[in-house]
This record gives C-alpha cells, sequence and structure tokens, in this order.
C-alpha cells in the first residue's frame, strides 16, 4: 500500500505554511457560529422580559452567573469581529485591499478593532454597575 499511486491526495490546505491569516479566516467561521449561540441567550433574555416578573427574575441568575458573564463578553468580540471581517472581505468584493501588506494591515485592524471595541463597550456598561 505503499504505492504513490494509491495514495489519497491531501487538501490544498493541508500543504500551506502557516500564516495568521489563516488563523483569521477560522475565527470568522467561529465567531459566526458562536453567534449563533448568542442570539439564543439573547432571545431567551427577551423572553423572560415578556414573560413576567418572575421568568425574568430566573432569567437574571443565569445572566450574572461569571461563566455566563465571560461568555457575553465572547460573544461581543464574536459580534464586532465578525463585523469588521465582514467589511473587510467587503472591500474585497468590490476589488480592494488584495496587496499583501494591505491584506495583512486589514486582518490586523479588524481582530485589534473587535478587541478594542468590546473593551469599550463593556468598560461602557460596566462603568455605571460599580
Amino acid at each position: 500500500m505503499s504505492n504513490p499511486k494509491f495514495e489519497r491526495p491531501l487538501s490544498p490546505f493541508m500543504m500551506y505554511r502557516w500564516q495568521y491569516t489563516n488563523t483569521l479566516s477560522i475565527l470568522h467561521r467561529l465567531t459566526g457560529c458562536a453567534l449563533t449561540v448568542g442570539l439564543l441567550l439573547f432571545v431567551y433574555w427577551l423572553v423572560s422580559l415578556a414573560s413576567g416578573p418572575e421568568a425574568y427574575s430566573r432569567a437574571y441568575v443565569v445572566f450574572v452567573h461569571p461563566l455566563t458573564k465571560l461568555a457575553l463578553v465572547g460573544f461581543t468580540f464574536g459580534f464586532f469581529y465578525h463585523l469588521l471581517n465582514g467589511v473587510r472581505h467587503l472591500v474585497w468584493d468590490a476589488g480592494h485591499g488584495f496587496e499583501k501588506s494591505k491584506a495583512r494591515a486589514s486582518g490586523w485592524l479588524a481582530f485589534i478593532g473587535a478587541l478594542l471595541l468590546t473593551a469599550v463597550l463593556w468598560f461602557l456598561l460596566t462603568r455605571g454597575a460599580a
């Protein structure tokens, strides 16, 4: 079975040298999936609001748990990253930003921008809660 004629081919991505752009692409897909889970939490919160004080108080217990708060921060980052990277892809769809230096810069801009927007939003949200 070591005959090269009968070996299965590798997927093209298996032959590439790993670059941070691969990570950005995978992160874009993961944040898209994670936003679905975040949407379910958001819907749970909205339904609890519409269902009255008792349902809301049960949901409140869920949302004040430290793990839920951490997940919400992660979903916020996912939202901002997916948004900024989506804008980056729209610029590419218009035929701009394909140069290596511009593509690298826009990738860093999307990632760092998402971090900053997440930090600013959570600073504003928690500033009044303290």
